[in-house]
């Protein structure tokens, strides 16, 4: 549909757009589809659109919760998780024409690429990585029938029976958590927010994003906390303090950078923020960002945006697997050393489960039995530790702004994570278990012979997970005529592929290096130790030389 109906519904609820500077338009596939784009030149600063609170679509703005009792509400457990959400979702898109946002559901996709919705053809080639396991479509298949289904049969005057087949359906249910999973933003609410806001939902901190929401920040100094709009100066604010906003406590003038002596208790919200949404992200492009202000939602440019550049929000740099899984997209780009000449996400990073460390110390060591690695796994993980390794490339600076940025890191700077170490030493030398229970601290993440003979077959069971092999998938990318012929789901499972292995590679070759210098050592200490022991002992006559030499070192 077009989007001026949008636009101007958008503006008719107070919300202002600055139509000489932005449109949305439709770009290539390749550029994320429909999105904005700046009709002149935007200089750093501007504010290219504001949200008013009560246009935000979230369980404190809709009127559902507040209908259906919010004692029923939480008793449904609706407070809690994304299901509260989604029945408000499907609740105002069955109002149709009743509800405020029926414009904003007239733009919201009714079809994703996400693997929520593949075959199990196209999810067979996503084998071996970390995408398949993070879908939730079970967790949310029985939060649909745990909760949201029994709360909709429950109350017949507020859900209108012959519409729960198709209205209600758990197929509506996946599209309003695929819309909120894909589209969503994450904005704190504090306790003082709450008070404005009626106290709908006083207490609740249970609402929080998936890591895949948009986040939005904090404003600048620089800009005040009004919402005015400098080039219409007739056009109304929304009034601070409404009873359908989401008010940001104000800071008192405390001692320490006139904070409060108490901190307010802050919570995060997912919720669903029109016109913000329609923005694509690619990685490292970001020129506009969210910031929060008392009475509105400000989409600010953080850097000047030329005429006919695309307006590019941020997803935090997000890694082909998240992008796939969350957004049905994957970045496409020219790699930075050392990687150089291949196409990709700079931002991939890959994960290495604590299991694949197990099933690589029971295949090397004969000696542990499963219950006592077992003991050791439990013990680990009730002190904090991960079950869930990352293998990230990337190195984060701070930019001017505070925002953080990243850089590919080179082979040489590469470094073993210190937590598979530490884990691996654990499984690996009673010594260390020992010390680690009397003391209640993981051992030190020494990178000894033994330890990384396991992190590298580790790593090798990790490549074995996938369909195919490193080579196999850089030989199908590096050829036009190959991947032309591949459908959309299946080039976007290789580009995760690929991306992923190169990481997981990367690393295998460190930890290979790592440990053939090991080895020389140890191979070094063995002969020092050897030689030690080497001369006659004092003792009585007729004892061998080198029979009180000393055991080499294990």
């Amino acid at each position: 549909m077009s989007i001026q109906p949008f636009f101007a519904w958008f503006q008719q609820h107070d919300g202002f757009i600055d139509t000489e500077a932005m449109d949305v338009i439709q770009f290539p596939d390749s550029e994320g589809g429909r999105g904005a784009v700046a009709l002149k030149d935007i200089p750093e600063g501007h504010t290219v659109f504001f949200i008013p609170r009560s246009l935000v679509l979230s369980t404190r703005t809709s009127t559902l919760p507040s209908r259906f009792g919010m004692d029923a509400w939480k008793g449904f457990g609706l407070h809690e998780g994304w299901s509260g959400l989604m029945l408000c979702m499907m609740w105002e898109a069955a109002l149709g024409a009743q509800s405020k946002w029926s414009t904003y559901f007239d733009v919201l996709p009714t079809t994703f690429d996400t693997p929520m919705f593949w075959n199990d053809e196209d999810l067979a080639e996503l084998q071996g990585t970390c995408v398949v396991e993070k879908l939730g479509r079970d967790q949310a298949e029985k939060d649909y029938n745990d909760k949201v289904l029994p709360a909709v049969n429950s109350r017949p005057d507020l859900f209108v029976p012959s519409d729960i087949p198709t209205r209600y359906s758990l197929s509506t249910y996946h599209l309003m958590g695929s819309r909120i999973l894909s589209r969503s933003f994450t904005i704190e609410i504090t306790d003082d927010a709450r008070q404005h806001a009626g106290d709908m939902d006083a207490g609740n901190t249970s609402i929080v994003s998936s890591g895949s929401a948009m986040d939005v920040d904090e404003p600048k100094p620089a800009d005040g906390n009004s919402c005015e709009n400098d080039h219409h100066p007739d056009h109304h604010a929304p009034e601070p303090g409404r009873d359908d906003q989401a008010e940001h406590g104000q800071e008192g003038e405390g001692e320490e950078g006139g904070e409060s002596d108490e901190e307010e208790e802050v919570a995060a919200e997912v919720v669903m923020i029109p016109l913000a949404d329609i923005l694509n992200a690619r990685y490292q492009s970001e020129n506009v960002r969210l910031f929060y202000e008392p009475d509105c939602l400000k989409m600010v440019s953080t850097k000047p945006i030329k005429a006919g550049e695309q307006i590019w929000n941020t997803y935090g740099d997000l890694p082909n697997a998240e992008l796939l899984r969350s957004y049905g997209h994957v970045d496409w780009l020219p790699l930075p050393t050392p990687f150089e000449g291949e196409f990709g996400n700079p931002g991939d990073v890959a994960e290495l489960r604590a299991d694949v460390l197990v099933q690589a110390v029971a295949a090397q060591d004969a000696t542990k039995t499963m219950e006592q690695l077992e003991e050791r796994i439990d013990w680990w993980l009730e002190e904090g530790g991960d079950d869930v390794f990352l293998l990230d490339m990337d190195t984060e600076d701070d930019d001017e702004e505070g925002h953080s940025t990243s850089k590919a890191k080179a082979h040489s700077e590469l470094e073993i994570p210190s937590t598979i170490l530490a884990f691996t030493r654990l499984l690996v030398s009673d010594t260390d278990w020992a010390r680690a229970k009397s003391k209640g601290k993981p051992p030190k993440p020494v990178a000894d012979a033994a330890t990384l003979r396991i992190v590298h077959a580790a790593l090798v069971r990790r490549l074995a997970a996938y369909p195919t092999t490193l080579e196999e998938d850089r030989c199908i990318a590096a050829d036009a005529a190959k991947i032309q012929v591949l459908s959309v789901n299946k080039r976007h499972s290789l580009v995760v592929r690929l991306g992923e292995k190169r990481v997981v590679d990367a690393f295998r070759g460190l930890v290979e290096r790592t440990l053939r210098d090991a080895e020389v050592k140890e191979q070094k200490e063995k002969k020092e130790n050897g030689a030690v022991g080497t001369g006659k002992r004092k003792g009585g006559p007729g004892e061998k030389a080198g029979n009180g030499s000393k055991k080499a070192k294990k």
